[in-house]
């Protein structure tokens, strides 16, 4: 099975950026489509962007409205969440999750069969 880590969360002022990164061993990233999710404190996690295999398809939450970017660099192993214009309500903790199903995206937690521990998002007002 796959391994995920991600890195590069932070606090940061609103109307800044962050680029989050996952990255995965144990096995080839190609064998997976790849997801970020997000949980805000109180809520449930939600789905913030997708990416198959060879990054052909790419899925956004509608509420993102441009403002995030993913890919992935399948040679070394790590798929990127670019983050720019951050708002507060942006922040949640930030996971990095991989499903089975290398060439389809489905924006649901239970489509991704592994996860990372997760990365804090914190955006000042």
């Amino acid at each position: 099975q796959v391994q995920l880590v991600e890195s590069g969360g932070g606090l940061v002022q609103a109307g800044g950026s962050l680029r989050l990164s996952c990255a995965a061993s144990g096995r080839t990233l190609s064998r997976y489509s790849m997801g970020w999710f997000r949980q805000a404190p109180g809520k449930e996690r939600e789905f913030v962007a997708g990416i198959t295999w060879n990054s052909d398809t790419l899925y956004y939450q509608d509420s993102i409205e441009g403002r995030f970017s993913i890919s992935r660099d399948n040679a070394k192993n790590t798929v990127y969440l670019q983050m720019n214009s951050l708002k507060p309500d942006d922040t949640a903790v930030y996971y990095c999750a991989a499903s089975t199903n290398p060439g389809r995206l489905i924006a649901t937690t239970s489509a991704f069969a592994y996860w990372g521990q997760g990365t804090q998002v914190t955006v000042s007002s």
